[in-house]
C-alpha cells in the first residue's frame, strides 16, 4: 500500500506568539538539513502517494532544495505533494520554483484577514500580503490551494470570522482549515494575561465555530473533518492518512511516524538530526491503531466510525442513542457520525463511546 511522507522543515524567521511547533531561526543550516533529510528518505523503500512539507516555514527553503528532497523519494504518479507557505516568504518567483519542483498543493498560513488579529498573533504578514500570496499561487499554476483560519482569538467576534470567510471564499481557494485557538503552555501568548482573559468563552466559542461551519457550507466547502473544509475532490489526502490510521513516515526534528506497526518520534534537535547518518527515532507506541484509537480518529471525520459487528457494536449503538436524541451524532449506513454540535464536545463523546467499546 502506498504510504505518506511527512517532512518537518524546522526553520522560521520568527516564532509566532501562539506556536509551540519545533523551529529554529538559523536558516544557514538549511543545506545541511536538506542533505540529512535526503539521507533519511533514502533509508525507506516505500512508494509514497502523498508528501507533506510542514513546519516551521517550508517556504524558507528554495525551489532547488525542495526538488532535491523530492528526488530522494519514490513518489507515485498523481501523488498529492503539499507544502505549507507563509505569505511573507513566498513571492511569485518562489511559488513558480515550487511548482516546477513538483509541488501541486499549497497551504497558505493566513490565520486571519484582520490586521489587528494578525499583529496580536505575531504574524509577519498583513492581510494585503495574504491576499497577494494566494493570487501569486494562482499565477504560478496552483489549482489546489488551502488556507488556515484561526477561530476563538482574543477579542474575536463572530462577525469578524464571517468576514474572513467571505473574503477567503472570493480568493478562489479550494480548502480551508478553520481551527480553534489552543493556548500552549510556555508560548508568549500563554503569558499575556490581558489577552488570555479576553479569549472567547465556551458559549462564544461554540457560536463562532458553528457559524463558521454554516458559512463555509454555504460557500461550497463541505466539512470532512472537525477543522477541515473542502470543495468537492480537494480534501487533503495526506492528512486523511492520519485520521484513517494509514502508514506515514516522518523526516526531520520533531517529526512523527506511524509505520511498520509502530509510532515513533524524532527528537527536537536539528543539530542531532544533521549530524546523524540516520535520524534517531523514539518509539512512542509499539502497538498503534487499536480499536479505541480508530474510534477516536474516525469520529473526527464526517465519514464517521464503522460500527463493528457483534456485542461491541451493540454496546456502541446503545451508548450512542441518547447522544443521537440530543443532536450530537447520528447513525447511518452502519456508521456513527458526529454533527457539528457533536464535534464541539467530541472529547466527551469519544470517552463515552470508548468506555462502551471496552465493556466487553
Amino acid at each position: 500500500m502506498n504510504k505518506g511522507l511527512y517532512i518537518h522543515v524546522p526553520f522560521c524567521r520568527r516564532k509566532c506568539r501562539y506556536c509551540d511547533f519545533y523551529s529554529v531561526t538559523d536558516t544557514g543550516l538549511s543545506d545541511s538539513y536538506v542533505q540529512a533529510a535526503i539521507r533519511n528518505i533514502k533509508t525507506r523503500k516505500d512508494i509514497f502517494n502523498t508528501v507533506y512539507f510542514g513546519g516551521g516555514t517550508p517556504s524558507l527553503l528554495s525551489g532547488r532544495q525542495i526538488s532535491d528532497i523530492l528526488s530522494a523519494a519514490d513518489i507515485s504518479d498523481k501523488a498529492e505533494i503539499s507544502t505549507e507557505i507563509n505569505p511573507d516568504s513566498a513571492d511569485i518567483t518562489k511559488l513558480i520554483e515550487f511548482r516546477q519542483a513538483g509541488i501541486n498543493r499549497i497551504s497558505v498560513g493566513i490565520q486571519s484577514l484582520d490586521d489587528i488579529e494578525l499583529k496580536m498573533l505575531g504574524r509577519l504578514h498583513d492581510s494585503e500580503h495574504a491576499v497577494r500570496a494566494v493570487a501569486s499561487a494562482h499565477r504560478a499554476g496552483f489549482e489546489n490551494i488551502s488556507a488556515d483560519l484561526m477561530l476563538g482569538l482574543p477579542y474575536q467576534r463572530t462577525e469578524t470570522v464571517l468576514r474572513n470567510i467571505e473574503r477567503l471564499s472570493e480568493l478562489g481557494i479550494t480548502h480551508i482549515s478553520a481551527y480553534m485557538l489552543k493556548i500552549e503552555e510556555g508560548t508568549p501568548l500563554s503569558e499575556d494575561k490581558e489577552l488570555i482573559s479576553n479569549i472567547a468563552d465556551e458559549e462564544l466559542s461554540a457560536e463562532i465555530y458553528l457559524s463558521a461551519c454554516n458559512a463555509l457550507e454555504e460557500k461550497g466547502f463541505h466539512q470532512y473533518e472537525i477543522s477541515n473544509f473542502a470543495k468537492s475532490g480537494f480534501e487533503c489526502r495526506h492528512n486523511l492518512k492520519y485520521w484513517r490510521c494509514e502508514d506515514y513516515f516522518g523526516v526531520g526534528p520533531s517529526a512523527h511516524s506511524c509505520i511498520d506497526g509502530k509510532r515513533f518520534a524524532v527528537p527536537k534537535d536539528i543539530h542531532a538530526f544533521i549530524n546523524s547518518e540516520r535520524q534517531r527515532e523514539i518509539i512512542t507506541d509499539d502497538s498503534p491503531c487499536g480499536e479505541e484509537e480508530r474510534l477516536m480518529l474516525a469520529l473526527r471525520l464526517s465519514e464517521g466510525y464503522l460500527i463493528p459487528e457483534g456485542n461491541a457494536g451493540e454496546r456502541l449503538i446503545h451508548a450512542s442513542k441518547p447522544l443521537e436524541a440530543h443532536g450530537l451524532l447520528y447513525i447511518r449506513d452502519g456508521r456513527i457520525i458526529l454533527t457539528p454540535e457533536g464535534f464541539l464536545v467530541s472529547n466527551s463523546i469519544i470517552c463515552r463511546l470508548s468506555d462502551a467499546l471496552e465493556e466487553g
